[in-house]
């Protein structure tokens, strides 16, 4: 068995870390352009935005969520207050990458108005509860997770918006039209109703 002399083994170490660096960069490229092109461009932008109203508390939000390269704090606590389980007054931290395709979806959308919120967060409560007089309710549902939400946008059709949520191939899309809204999570991709 030989020993590599420090000048060796140094060399051995850069080289390697070269490889190294080379394959993550190469994966991160491969991502990027395997990604769609709305991720795309959100990674570009200089800040995200997203403006909501809860139709049940009557609250309104208008938040820059991202700004400075990195999520703001206190703006995705009030966009968590916002979405709160109105039934109960539960909190719940909802998933960035669930408010990341409201963005995407409402300059797809070239939205104007704030997304009408039917149901955010659900507490495992009250998720029980919707799940006990209704078919529609899963009993593992993602909102208990703070990665579903229901929403409308007003100024533009509901089957445009599940067009466009589908188009995304991001998550699950759920349409409700004699509802009238349309359900978005950070599940796996799926889709259902008609």
């Amino acid at each position: 068995m030989f020993e590599l002399d420090q000048q060796q083994k140094h060399g051995f170490e850069v080289q390697h870390t070269s490889r190294r660096r080379f394959l993550q960069v190469g994966l991160g490229a491969t991502a990027t352009l395997a990604m769609p092109n709305a991720f795309a461009n959100l990674l570009t932008q200089p800040e995200r935005k997203l403006s909501l109203l809860n139709l049940h508390t009557g609250e309104s939000l208008n938040a820059t969520y991202w700004a400075e390269g990195q999520y703001q704090k206190n703006e995705l606590h009030a966009i968590n207050r916002v979405l709160r389980d109105h039934r109960t007054g539960d909190m719940h931290p909802m998933d960035n990458s669930l408010i990341d395709l409201l963005n995407i979806l409402h300059h797809q959308m070239d939205g104007t108005q704030a997304f009408h919120v039917i149901s955010g967060y659900r507490s495992p409560k009250t998720n029980a509860a919707l799940n006990k007089n209704s078919s529609g309710v899963a009993k593992k549902s993602l909102h208990m997770q703070g990665k579903a939400i229901d929403i409308r946008l007003p100024g533009r059709k509901l089957s445009g918006l599940r067009k466009a949520a589908l188009d995304l191939n991001l998550g699950g899309v759920g349409y409700y039209s004699k509802s009238d809204f349309l359900h978005l999570d950070t599940g796996r991709v799926r889709q259902w109703g008609v």
